[in-house]
């Protein structure tokens, strides 16, 4: 990529550089395991590209995937019955073969992993949970595979030798327990749960548990604070596939307000000119971005 292009897709999403303090924090309670969590990126990617000046976000994984640690042959089924339901219902593709095929041997490793990758910063942390979650959900592979976390670094642009340091690390587990004990200190029982918290540390959070229409997160934040927010314009698609390479047809509609089908036109148009190449998955479709 040019250092012009670099330039203008920094200015087309000013809010996902630099670290200027901004009035909201929104604390994202997550299991990387959990297809809602999946299912609500559309959701998030929006409120990000229209929103993102006013909030910066933290993930907090979620003690809920302590559950899965003791789950028996038994009821893998049901979870691959849940991923199927989730994936259908929400355009974010989740294949429960991985449950009946190749189930994860340890959880808890995965989310180890996020938290190893957030010691890079931030934003790496995101990165690398949108990774993982696409080489889980899409591709069936087993993220709590040593093989599989080092490609997913590698992928999220981390350093990978310090990131399998970091795993192993005192550092890391401590994040993760500071996760656990944020979840209980604010009863966060199901995933996943936002909570919006302004600047007024005097003021409790609001809190939302799974996911809803777009308009009451907008509803939030506007209560949060206390005066209309003023939306940012949404980039050119080919802006947006730019700068997120890997996409859902589901996440294009709900960030611009489109039905599937429409969507699936416009991208055709695209594939014709060869910007991006349909990858097919088990429900809906994902497109990546091709152009150099």
């Amino acid at each position: 990529m040019s250092n012009q292009e670099s330039f203008e897709l920094k200015s087309t999403f000013p809010h996902c550089h630099g670290s200027e303090k901004k009035p909201l924090e929104l604390y994202m309670f997550i299991d990387p395991l959990c297809p809602e969590c999946w299912a609500i990126e559309p959701i998030i990617k929006k409120l990000t590209i229209e929103y993102g000046r006013y909030f910066s976000i933290k993930q907090v994984i979620s003690g809920t995937i302590e559950t899965l640690n003791i789950a028996r042959k038994q009821n893998y089924e049901s979870i691959a019955e849940l991923w199927e339901k989730t994936g259908s219902r929400s355009g974010m593709s989740c294949d429960g073969d991985l449950w009946l095929e190749n189930p994860i041997s340890s959880p808890h490793l995965a989310s180890i992993a996020i938290k190893a990758a957030e010691l890079q910063g931030r934003k790496s942390g995101i990165r690398f949970l949108r990774k993982l979650q696409e080489l889980l959900f899409l591709e069936k592979q087993n993220v709590s595979n040593i093989e599989v976390l080092k490609k997913c670094a590698k992928s999220a642009e981390l350093d990978v030798e310090e990131f399998i340091s970091d795993i192993h690390s005192e550092s890391t587990t401590r994040a993760l327990q500071c996760d656990l004990k944020i979840t209980t200190e604010m009863e966060v029982q199901e995933i996943p749960t936002l909570v919006f918290f302004n600047e007024n540390i005097e003021d409790e959070g609001i809190k939302i548990t799974g996911n809803y229409p777009y308009e009451v997160y907008e509803q939030i934040i506007e209560e949060m604070l206390m005066k209309k927010p003023e939306r940012s314009a949404l980039p050119s698609l080919e802006v947006f596939l730019q700068y997120f390479k890997f996409v859902a047809s589901q996440e294009i509609a709900v960030v611009y307000n489109l039905t599937v089908n429409e969507v699936e036109r416009e991208m055709k148009k695209l594939q014709l000119k060869q910007i991006v190449e349909q990858i097919p998955v088990k429900y809906g479709i994902f497109w990546k971005y091709n152009k150099n």
